[in-house]
């Protein structure tokens, strides 16, 4: 029996803008079944924001620190917290 969904909040740090790094994340994403978004910020992060079982999240954020994504990533902050509003499909803002 899965667990309830959980809300993987990320902030990626390192060379993630302009590299297609939302579009990749996106991709991996939608693979797992999870939903969310990925938003580049106005300091150089990038902010993944995903929603589905515990297992998928703790894939995609190896995925993100992996060294396979698109341009750089240095480090990756991630926060775990119950599933919040319901959110559709995986976007990139």
């Amino acid at each position: 029996m899965a667990g309830p969904d959980v809300r993987l909040t990320a902030w990626v740090h390192g060379h993630v803008q302009g590299v297609g790094f939302r579009w990749w994340t996106r991709s991996r994403a939608l693979e797992l079944g999870l939903t969310g978004y990925a938003s580049n910020q106005a300091d150089g992060r990038v902010l993944v924001v995903a929603q589905g079982s515990r297992a998928a999240g703790e894939r995609l954020l190896e995925l993100l620190r992996g060294g396979t994504t698109p341009g750089h990533v240095d480090t990756v902050i991630a926060d775990w917290s119950a599933a919040g509003e319901t959110l559709r499909g995986f976007v990139e803002k």
